[in-house]
């Protein structure tokens, strides 16, 4: 059966990983209408690192986000939560709505004490929070630099090995709770992360909040909207 309700645009970074149901890089991992498009040259390096180079990063964007505007999207998300950096420029100079990275649920979740997984830890600096609204002191931990998840979707290798990757993820999100007991709410930063959400639910008994979460509640927005 056709879908006629308008898409939502996903910029995708130049990647070559496995992209499984729940990744933001699988249309099937979402319940609405989604078009994709890749910018070409711009991969995980220059999203994920402290010191991007912005302007060359905001071209790219500006440029994919107004083709997939002319292809119909009626907003637009990225695949990396790294580009929060961007939220604000790119907002201004895209044809639709934006909504970067699943950092912004933060500011949305407000009263709850957050803490964040993140793709990087190395690499997520306060900025990215301040960028979408949510402070700078918001705990997080990363996945380890030698890990499976790292080999996949931080040095774009072929395969992935999924138990092994959730099996890191939820060891991750038990540091995340050990080193700050008082987190009731865990977000995550990384779009490649929402295929391991149940997991950890399940591992540390709370609430987690990842990027599919966020766009469901945008795209419901744009909708009533229109």
């Amino acid at each position: 059966m056709s879908d006629d309700r308008s898409p939502l645009g996903i910029l995708m970074l130049d990647t070559r990983f496995p992209r499984i149901v729940g990744d933001i890089g699988n249309a099937a991992s979402f319940d609405f209408p989604v078009i994709f498009r890749k910018m070409e040259g711009i991969g995980s390096a220059d999203a994920v690192t402290t010191h991007p180079d912005r302007p060359r990063v905001l071209a790219a964007l500006k440029a994919n986000a107004e083709a997939l505007a002319a292809e119909g999207a009626v907003g637009l998300s990225t695949s990396c939560g790294f580009l929060a950096l961007y939220q604000d420029d790119l907002a201004s100079v895209s044809p639709v709505p934006v909504a970067t990275s699943a950092l912004l649920l933060i500011k949305q979740l407000k009263g709850k004490r957050i803490g964040v997984i993140t793709a990087s830890a190395k690499n997520l600096t306060s900025a990215h929070f301040e960028a979408v609204g949510a402070p700078g002191d918001t705990p997080f931990v990363g996945l380890p630099e030698d890990s499976s998840f790292a080999a996949t979707f931080l040095r774009n290798g072929l395969t992935l090995d999924r138990d092994v990757v959730e099996q890191e993820v939820v060891a991750a999100g038990r540091a995340l709770v050990a080193s700050h007991p008082g987190i009731d709410t865990v977000v995550l930063e990384c779009t490649n992360l929402p295929p391991y959400k149940k997991a950890l639910e399940q591992a540390l008994g709370l609430p987690v909040y990842d990027v599919l979460d966020l766009l469901r509640g945008f795209y419901a927005g744009l909708s009533a909207r229109r």
